[in-house]
């Protein structure tokens, strides 16, 4: 295994605590994202969800919707 990859011509000290630092700081941001998406989720849900429960009347129902599928003139 070549060494000189994990050295990089002396700057590894330098880069790869940077990495580390920049990959930590990404997962973190990622980990509060989601869950602050989940309770903004939970929260909407919780508002709205009387609204789903709503049931719409089927058009064919109508005497009007029926004649017009139909094609018969009035």
């Amino acid at each position: 295994m070549n060494l000189e990859l994990f050295i990089l011509n002396g700057y590894g000290q330098y880069v790869w605590p940077a990495f580390i630092f920049t990959f930590i700081s990404f997962a973190t941001l990622y980990r509060i994202t989601k869950n602050e998406l989940q309770k903004h989720e939970k929260m909407f849900l919780r508002e709205y969800k009387k609204f789903y429960a709503v049931k719409i009347k089927p058009a064919e129902a109508n005497k009007n919707t029926k004649e017009v599928l139909s094609g018969s003139s009035i």
